[in-house]
């Protein structure tokens, strides 16, 4: 099937997508070996599926491997993929991106599954908000809502602006950099670690890599 991949350790093995099917999802973003080398789990071997939400009919897929001249499709806004094996003390998923001009929030969610009914539980859901500059961050097990958590020494994100996100995953926490400064940890509030193995991506930004 398109989107497996041989490497264990492949953080993004599928995408699912909602949007239209313009000539942006035709451009995308290059993909080559300096990307590899930030993110080495990833598996050269890595193809990507792109389908509707919606309907589940197939959008766009690339199976090649990876190589400095292939160009992958735009990865679409609200976003789904799975997380290979789930997560694990040493693995950490990678999320660069743009801010939409006129941001009001966006959001990225490491989640157990993709469920919408029950709604999959939500290891950890890191929330941008603009209009008080806050980085919100907070988990939902059983549908019922953790304590959440709003400290940190700077808000890290500007309109029309890149930025990275790393969020990596160690025994008692996740420890979540934007542009190389570490901002905050996030103890662990779901204990079985394989069990997330799904990121959700939503709100005013363009993603630009996943690794």
């Amino acid at each position: 099937m398109a989107g497996s991949v041989a490497d264990s350790d492949a953080v993004v093995v599928s995408a699912a997508a909602t949007g239209g099917q313009g000539s942006s999802a035709g451009r995308g973003e290059a993909y080559g070996a300096a990307a590899l080398q930030e993110a080495p789990y990833l598996s050269a071997a890595a193809g990507w599926e792109l389908r509707k939400l919606d309907d589940g009919h197939l959008n766009n897929s690339l199976g090649s491997p990876v190589q400095a001249d292939v160009y992958f499709p735009r990865l679409i806004v609200p976003f789904c993929g799975h997380i290979k094996g789930g997560m694990r003390p040493g693995k950490k998923v990678l999320v660069m991106g743009i801010v939409d001009l006129n941001p009001e929030s966006f959001a990225i969610s490491l989640t157990c599954g993709d469920s919408e009914d029950p709604p999959a539980d939500v290891a950890i859901e890191l929330k941008a908000v603009f209009t008080d500059r806050q980085l919100l961050r907070n988990s939902c097990i059983s549908g019922e809502r953790g304590e959440e958590q709003s400290a940190i020494p700077y808000f890290p994100f500007i309109p029309d602006q890149p930025f990275r996100v790393e969020i990596l995953c160690e025994h008692p926490r996740f420890r979540v950099f934007v542009d190389g400064h570490q901002l905050f940890d996030f103890y662990h509030r779901i204990q079985t670690l394989s069990a997330i193995d799904t990121i959700k991506i939503n709100g005013d930004l363009q993603i630009t890599k996943l690794g």
